[in-house]
């Protein structure tokens, strides 16, 4: 199961910390959900899910500021629980010293933002929803080309990096050569991005490696890109048939998610960059109501019914 540090969302998400003598590096955040506990307060622990961070906005804490001394010393060591990650209170908002007490007492951090509530829980549910998210790494080349995360796979030694160049050289981003990192954000939507170690990099054979962000620029690069397109590279096969039209979409699988997949094959002097262009653009369009396969089904279906009327139509050929 993924996880991440309490410290590292306290640093990502600037907040302040009521209870410095707890170390939050060991504490770990593994739901990237989060609960504002408005009926535990009031004494309903039914279905309690512990395991996520406790968001205090500013009706939990007028309640909480309501309660009487004695009702505080009753709900307050149940509230806490020892497998809480932590409480944080928005809006500037002060923990009253009996919760500091019990939370110490517990183990459990006490945290503070200045943000607004819904605010905070955006960030938050944003944020750890990519950090923990299902991960997995696969061979091949993300580059960013007008837009579109376009995925470049195939057999090591086809061309995925010289093809990555060339496009970057055109104006275009690397996000991660040879390893790229793919997380499942969402039921929709595939985020990849570059291991740590090889970040920025490209190996070229015959070369070495190279950084691109130092011969290019900055602007040659982004960090993370949503996965749009795979373009898959193989061997020319004489004896294979290729799609020709595009009329039906082919997908591949990650995580469960499906992503249009477009199978070329490599054979001299075809220029790879300009393949990779077209299908991103191409795939652009289709995500804006265009389908140029599907025009030119369109108009040959009215060609064929002009000749059956008795109309003249167009010659064909292909």
């Amino acid at each position: 199961m993924s996880s991440i540090s309490l410290k590292r969302v306290i640093e990502w998400m600037k907040l302040d910390n009521f209870t410095p003598e707890i170390d939050p590096e060991q504490i770990k955040v593994i739901q990237p959900d989060i609960n504002r506990p408005a009926l535990q307060l009031a004494g309903y622990f039914e279905h309690y899910d512990t395991s996520r961070l406790q968001i205090i906005g500013f009706v939990e804490h007028s309640y909480m500021q309501n309660m009487s001394e004695e009702r505080k010393e009753e709900i307050y060591p149940e509230l806490v629980h020892p497998d809480c990650p932590g409480f944080v209170f928005c809006r500037e908002l002060m923990p009253d010293e009996t919760f500091l007490k019990v939370a110490r007492e517990k183990g459990v951090p006490v945290l503070g933002t200045k943000k607004s509530t819904s605010v905070f829980m955006a960030e938050i549910i944003r944020w750890l929803n990519v950090r923990l998210a299902p991960c997995i790494t696969v061979h091949g080349v993300l580059v960013d080309v007008y837009g579109e995360g376009v995925l470049i796979t195939g057999e090591s030694g086809i061309g995925k990096s010289e093809a990555a160049l060339e496009l970057i050289k055109r104006g275009h981003r690397l996000i991660t050569d040879d390893a790229v990192e793919i997380r499942k954000v969402s039921e929709e939507t595939l985020i990849g991005s570059a291991p740590s170690v090889t970040k920025h990099f490209i190996e070229l054979r015959g070369i070495g490696i190279i950084d691109v962000k130092a011969l290019f620029g900055a602007s040659s690069v982004r960090e993370t890109a949503n996965i749009d397109l795979v373009i898959k590279l193989e061997d020319w096969n004489k004896d294979k048939e290729y799609d020709r039209l595009g009329l039906e979409e082919e997908y591949t699988e990650y995580l469960g998610n499906k992503v249009v997949c477009h199978n070329i094959p490599i054979r001299p002097g075809r220029n790879l960059a300009i393949i990779c262009e077209t299908a991103a653009v191409n795939h652009r369009q289709k995500k804006m109501g265009y389908n140029a396969a599907q025009e030119l089904y369109n108009r040959l279906q009215k060609n064929w019914a002009k000749k059956r009327d008795g109309e003249s139509g167009d010659e064909v050929e292909f």
